[in-house]
């Protein structure tokens, strides 16, 4: 069966330069490697075909080879695609290494060893008052997680017998398996990449090295978090497979909606109703805060709905800091209601001037005034 052309297997022009052909070969090869399409005939095949034409168009001579006289060039000995070493140093296992260092763990054995096993990180979800996050809270939060079985101390093996190094990997945790001149390493699949097997498992825990507990932690939040802070509780995550590392802790928190306040990062709003005689007047009133306390607050004569007055310093805590943002008061007047015979006919008195309503409230006696200069301005 004739080989497919090296340019149709990259999905590449004929005039496609390095980057290209580096970044047509990146998507393919992950898309058909063979630990992401584990026993899929045809995706192993696609993925020998790539590398195959990559390590050809890659290399400026083997591609001006091949561009005149095909795979012909490669044949009867010549230099083809695996020539230079190409299943050794320097050749495609470094290749590999570069382009699915990550993905494969980078070839690092040691580092890669240590971390097989390691716990999940754990996710909590928390959430608290705007007053917490004002003062701070210490308090005991109870996650489901797996913890080191007791009975072998982690260890996996019976009465706390050490694992002996896998006889499939000889310790290493990758295993390699050889396809003509290709060389493909994956994960130890008898060990799980961890080097090691247990010969007689601890029956307390199947030989994990770790037991299913919800455990209580200590938590410590600090005054001025915002809503969705991560707080990272390093190791008390899911414990590790057989004395692997422990994963991490992540707790999120969420601030409730309060009742009054509005919180706008280190700012808090609140919305205050005043009497309709202390706005037009003027006087005190009482404003609640964020710390508990009231505030006593004086009112301008005149004050307007929607006007707002600023006290500095009076909003949230600002975390490792010894500032705090400000408190905004927003004035709604309050129409006055169950009036009196009295009250009524002081307020139609005091409303039956025209001259002077006009001077009194110059808002809305100038309303109309403003609506029928817009309509003369859309006429003309």
């Amino acid at each position: 069966m004739a080989k497919q052309d090296y340019y149709e297997s990259l999905g590449v022009s004929r005039d496609a330069d390095a980057a290209e052909l580096k970044k047509a070969y990146r998507k393919l090869a992950m898309k058909y490697h063979p630990d992401r399409n584990p026993d899929d005939a045809e995706a192993e095949k696609r993925f020998k075909e790539v590398n195959e034409a990559y390590e050809v168009l890659k290399d400026d001579e083997k591609r001006a080879a091949y561009d005149r006289f095909g795979h012909a060039a490669f044949e009867g000995g010549g230099p083809g695609p695996g020539a230079g070493g190409f299943g050794g140093g320097g050749g495609f296992a470094d290749i590999f290494e570069e382009m699915f260092g990550d993905f494969m763990g980078g070839g690092r054995g040691g580092a890669q060893r240590a971390n097989a096993g390691r716990g999940s990180d754990l996710r909590y979800n928390m959430e608290i008052t705007l007053e917490d996050a004002f003062n701070g809270l210490k308090t005991d939060i109870r996650v489901p997680t797996s913890v080191v079985c007791d009975d072998c101390s982690g260890s996996g093996g019976k009465d706390g017998a050490a694992p002996v190094a896998c006889g499939s990997c000889g310790g290493a945790g990758r295993v390699r398996s050889q396809s003509g001149f290709f060389t493909v390493e994956r994960t130890c699949p008898t060990c799980q990449g961890t080097g090691q097997t247990i010969a007689d498992p601890c029956r307390g825990c199947s030989g994990t090295g770790r037991k299913q507990k919800e455990k209580t932690l200590a938590v410590n939040i600090p005054a001025g978090v915002e809503d969705g802070t991560r707080i990272r509780l390093a190791g008390e995550g899911e414990a590790g497979l057989r004395g692997a590392p422990a994963g991490d802790l992540y707790i999120f928190l969420g601030i409730r909606p309060h009742r009054f306040f509005r919180r706008d990062a280190a700012d808090i709003h609140v919305r205050v109703p005043v009497p309709m005689a202390t706005a037009t007047l003027g006087g005190q009133i009482e404003v609640p805060t964020v710390e508990g306390k009231l505030l006593r607050v004086t009112i301008p004569e005149g004050t307007p709905t929607g006007h707002q007055l600023r006290l500095r310093g009076k909003g949230m805590k600002i975390m490792r800091s010894e500032n705090r943002g400000d408190m905004f008061v927003q004035i709604f007047v309050e129409t006055p209601v169950n009036l009196t015979k009295k009250q009524k006919e002081l307020l139609k008195e005091f409303a039956g001037d025209e001259k002077q309503a006009k001077k009194q409230s110059p808002e809305s006696t100038g309303f109309l005034d403003k609506v029928k200069e817009l309509w003369e301005d859309l006429r003309d």
